[in-house]
């Protein structure tokens, strides 16, 4: 099955060049108050985060969620993992981890809740990227799926300064519509795929642009946090993010 648009090797890069990976995390962590709320709702116990090394989410549904909590990833840097976890106060063994290949790991066992953060825009099936995830979900489990909006001005920034890591992501996966039909053709139930976010944008590469670039994208950033504080609302064009909700 080739569609995935990304090897170990390039994981293993981009982690290996990434600075400040080790921080403590806050409560009040990026989609926090959504999961809260499902969670909740849906007496979750389990979770497993997929593609999600270093594992923030694990750790964050650990910590302030207390789930118990496994992370799975085609790449895993232990050491890392243990520096993350200790520096927000848990140890070694606090989250389960998964070294495997997402497309031939037979699942164990179950969870009432599977979770990915920016992994199925990385595959060219977006359909069947998803369907995967199903593998690890218990009936009447969470499926709970973000990625980033790249069909908007964080996109443009990122075609126009960073073509090597845009070039890695599957632009047309980012369709709300598109997403939701996928889920509902899948079987799934309380289907909700929506933009997430006022206005955020970034560049992955960002310590390897010149001064005008880097002055360039800030001001970008700040015009459009000014704006999304006169009209806020989620859009195409502005929110960073997009979020899935079903039910198996």
């Amino acid at each position: 099955m080739e569609q995935n648009l990304t090897d170990r090797a390039f994981w293993k890069s981009f982690w290996e060049s990434k600075k400040d990976l080790i921080f403590h995390i806050k409560p009040g962590y990026i989609f926090g108050d959504i999961l809260a709320k499902l969670i909740a709702e849906k007496n979750i116990k389990t979770a497993i985060e997929l593609g999600g090394f270093p594992g923030y989410y694990a750790t964050y549904l650990k910590k302030y969620q207390h789930l118990e909590t496994t992370l799975f990833d085609y790449y895993i840097h232990d050491g890392l993992i243990d520096q993350l976890l200790k520096k927000n106060g848990l140890q070694h063994g606090d989250i389960q981890i998964i070294e495997a290949d997402l497309f031939t790991y037979k699942p164990g066992k179950f969870y009432d809740m599977v979770l990915s953060f920016g992994l199925i825009e990385h595959f060219n099936d977006t359909k069947s990227i998803i369907e995967t995830h199903l593998q690890f979900l218990k009936p009447g489990g969470v499926l709970f799926i973000t990625l980033p909006n790249f069909k908007g001005v964080n996109g443009w920034v990122q075609r126009k300064f960073d073509r090597d890591n845009y070039d890695k992501h599957n632009i047309s996966s980012m369709d709300t519509q598109l997403l939701a039909d996928h889920c509902r053709t899948l079987g799934l139930t309380q289907v909700e795929a929506y933009y997430h976010g006022r206005f955020s944008t970034w560049l992955e590469n960002r310590s390897q642009q010149g001064g005008m670039v880097k002055a360039l994208v800030k001001t970008i950033w700040l015009a459009g946090k000014v704006l999304t504080k006169i009209i806020p609302f989620e859009s195409k064009a502005l929110s960073p993010y997009i979020v899935v909700k079903a039910v198996k």
